[in-house]
């Protein structure tokens, strides 16, 4: 039954479709789930939304943590557009589901922002690892949690972030089994995609970055390696949910973990070969 649905979901918003497609999909209320597989192609973003006050520091945290925090995109304050990513971009509107944060306290999931809007909040886009899929999956290697509809499964690790003012916390990974042969190709091929988390940041012995279970991710669903494989883990755009969590601002705006803005950038753009 879940393979049915997610076949379904990607034969409806998958090829053919584009980054404004899938936005006027989430804007109707018609897309309220992982956007994974959706317009291959075009670059998915993480978000976070902070007001005026904490995004000079924020800024500085991203650049200071480039791996897990590249930035794609900015807007002005106040404003719900990137211009620099799409003509026809809302952010309040335009992902499947938004967490709401009040104190580092996740207070709300919500699937559009229009109750919670302000006049001082600044968006920030964060680069993707889904971006970087594609590119795996036309080498041949196997995306299960796609294949399976699901969200990649994420972790908060023992990696400290490089702190900046008022923001600081643990680096949170997402993971792919793979087997060692593709782990190789998988670092050369993501290696050419440094605004989109790049090359892999630890390979196999997942307590040795603190995640104590592999089975039971901190975000996104489980999908553990079988024999024969090994976890590969990549920087992950979710960072900032555990670093807000921990800092503590006043108020805050996220994606929820999986459910991206698709944006009309494409993934080629980013490749630096």
């Amino acid at each position: 039954m879940i393979a049915t649905l997610a076949q379904h979901r990607l034969e409806k918003w998958g090829q053919g479709n584009n980054g404004h497609d899938i936005r006027l999909g989430c804007r109707s209320g018609e897309i309220l789930v992982g956007t994974a597989g959706m317009a291959p192609g075009y670059v998915q973003g993480n978000l976070a939304i902070l007001p005026k006050e904490y995004a000079h520091e924020f800024l500085r945290f991203c650049n200071a943590n480039p791996r897990s925090c590249p930035v794609i995109g900015v807007s002005e304050a106040g404003s719900a557009l990137v211009p620099a990513l799409g003509e026809d971009l809302d952010i309040r509107t335009d992902l499947p589901a938004y967490h709401v944060w009040k104190d580092g306290e996740m207070v709300a999931e919500v699937h559009e922002l229009t109750d919670w809007w302000r006049n001082d909040l600044v968006s920030f886009v964060i680069g993707c690892s889904l971006s970087f899929e594609e590119a795996l999956m036309q080498e041949g290697l196997p995306l299960r949690h796609i294949e399976k509809g699901e969200r990649v499964p994420m972790y908060r690790t023992n990696i400290p972030c490089a702190p900046a003012g008022r923001f600081n916390g643990p680096t949170v990974v997402s993971m792919r089994p793979l087997v060692p042969a593709q782990a190789i190709r998988a670092i050369q091929i993501t290696t050419r995609f440094p605004s989109v988390h790049g090359a892999p940041i630890h390979i196999g012995l997942p307590e040795a970055i603190g995640i104590a279970d592999i089975t039971t991710p901190d975000y996104g669903d489980p999908n553990p390696p079988r024999a024969g494989e090994i976890p590969v883990f990549w920087a992950c755009g979710v960072t900032p949910q555990a670093v807000i969590a921990q800092a503590k601002p006043s108020f805050a705006i996220t994606h929820a973990p999986g459910c991206m803005l698709v944006t009309d950038r494409k993934n080629t753009e980013l490749s630096i070969l």
